[in-house]
């Protein structure tokens, strides 16, 4: 597996860079449920890909700034994700590694498998590896920030900027060899603890409808990308998971899910505790934990927990209604001959 994105898959990239802790989560009670120690993943827990990889009887996939720093080999794959990264490049400018720099990263992979395992065997390996993306949320959450971001561009321009950079990462993947592609929507990042506190300061604890809007908007044209690429490139395949849909489902009718608490995170302050608190590493130094985490949907302020992200990962893993036009255990029983 070879995995890209933000905060939602970063496995400990940015524990490697220079940043701020409003990036990083090497600290307790971060990763307190499965690890030993604190690895930079923002959960209690376990991430997506870490369950995919369990599911697929496969290692986790490292870092890729821990593996550099061991000089590790990569024919099991790694992972380039950073939190707070965007599909543009001005997201988190210099505080992350950007979309862009996380495939240049695969590029000298690529370039490193060939001496690792010659020129066939790089090409067997990276055709049939499967590919996964979680990317978009931060950027949409910087344009509504950003008054210059606002008043240059519409919404529709702004969410296609954002889908058209993926595009473009997605096909320089496939120049490479990569066919088998998973994406994550943008989810409900209207319905997170730290955007039901700002709704709060104006008198509302519902979900922030304009970040559910953009939400929407993106994942509606990048499932027409997907289509596209599907249709244009040869053996270009394809899982698109509704994280979106599966979030509101889930939200909407918690108990069914075995959830009973899914607005406030488990770890943080104020209201929803959807302060960025949570480890008091942040410049707030008090934070609330709950007593049961597997009671709740959102870790902290932005991040599910351990438990929704098996959910997710589960709900990918399978047949689902979420999951189109292939799910994520397909790509492991095919072996693509590469072309």
């Amino acid at each position: 597996m070879f995995v890209f994105g933000d905060s939602l898959f970063d496995a400990g990239n940015n524990n490697y860079i220079n940043t701020t802790n409003d990036f990083k989560a090497n600290f307790r009670p971060y990763g307190e449920t499965s690890f030993p120690d604190p690895t930079g993943r923002f959960a209690d827990g376990l991430l997506i890909p870490d369950h995919i990889a369990n599911f697929a009887n496969k290692p986790f996939v490292k870092p890729y700034l821990a593996m550099k720093k061991l000089n590790g080999l990569f024919i099991n794959g790694v992972n380039f994700a950073s939190a707070g990264a965007g599909s543009l490049d001005g997201t988190n400018a210099g505080m992350v590694i950007s979309f862009k720099a996380q495939l240049g990263y695969f590029n000298k992979v690529s370039q490193q498998l060939k001496q690792e395992v010659g020129s066939d065997g790089s090409k067997r390996l990276l055709s049939n590896a499967v590919y996964m993306f979680s990317i978009g949320s931060n950027d949409y959450s910087t344009f509504i920030t950003n008054s210059t971001l606002l008043n240059l561009y519409t919404q529709n321009q702004y969410v296609d900027m954002v889908v058209g950079n993926m595009s473009t990462v997605f096909q320089e993947i496939y120049k490479e060899g990569g066919r088998k592609f998973v994406i994550l929507s943008v989810g409900a990042i209207g319905c997170v603890p730290s955007a039901r506190a700002a709704n709060f300061q104006t008198g509302s604890s519902e979900c922030v409808e304009i970040l559910q809007t953009l939400a929407k908007l993106h994942n509606e044209a990048l499932q027409k990308m997907f289509n596209n690429l599907a249709t244009n490139l040869p053996g270009f395949k394809y899982s698109y998971f509704d994280y979106f849909q599966s979030a509101i489902d889930t939200i909407s009718n918690p108990s069914s899910y075995g959830f009973t608490e899914v607005k406030v995170a488990c770890c943080g302050s104020g209201p929803f505790r959807g302060d960025p608190s949570c480890g008091g590493k942040r410049g707030m130094t008090s934070y609330e934990l709950c007593p049961d985490v597997n009671n709740f949907l959102f870790w902290d302020y932005n991040h599910p927990t351990e438990k929704t992200n098996n959910l997710s990962a589960t709900l990918m893993w399978d047949t689902s209604p979420y999951v189109t036009p292939n799910n994520v255990k397909s790509f492991f029983l095919v072996n693509y001959a590469p072309m």
